[in-house]
């Protein structure tokens, strides 16, 4: 997964303009980024790539599938011959 960078510095400027004491906007900002470090994000090429690998499933489930009732259609006609 690709990580979002995230300006910490900037952030807690941003929330001491708006009133808060320094060390309340550094430890809310710190928060914030050890949040954001564990929320794994998917991102577009992420997305893509499950894409492309349900597609490749799908298709070799489809095969395998085929050749199951090929296996069952010729087990029938050997019984059918048989009886």
């Amino acid at each position: 997964m690709t990580a979002i960078t995230f300006d910490t510095l900037r952030f807690s400027r941003r929330l001491k303009d708006a009133g808060l004491p320094e060390s309340q906007a550094e430890a809310i900002a710190d928060a914030f980024k050890d949040a954001q470090g564990e929320a794994e994000l998917a991102t577009k090429r992420d997305i893509d790539d499950l894409r492309r690998d349900m597609r490749e499933m799908e298709q070799r489930i489809i095969i395998k599938l085929g050749g199951l009732m090929a296996l069952v259609i010729g087990i029938v006609a050997a019984m059918v011959k048989l009886l």
